[in-house]
């Protein structure tokens, strides 16, 4: 499978419905990106895609994070 140079980029289901607070995700070659919607030349977040998934998984409930 090519790995895509580009995001190709969709708004999260997850973004409020007033439209102020939108985030967009992507993912590319084993990585999720987030990046604010209204500032889409702005900085990205890159992460891991199993450690997103970690992520989720904590703030789902289902897993324990500790530091």
């Amino acid at each position: 499978m090519a790995v895509r140079s580009e995001p190709r980029w969709f708004k999260s289901s997850y973004s409020g419905g007033s439209g102020t607070e939108c985030v967009e995700c992507s993912h590319t070659g084993g990585r999720l990106h987030v990046r604010d919607s209204k500032c889409g030349d702005g900085p990205v977040v890159a992460v891991r895609a199993h450690a997103w998934r970690a992520f989720i998984r904590a703030l789902e409930g289902d897993t324990l994070v500790t530091g």
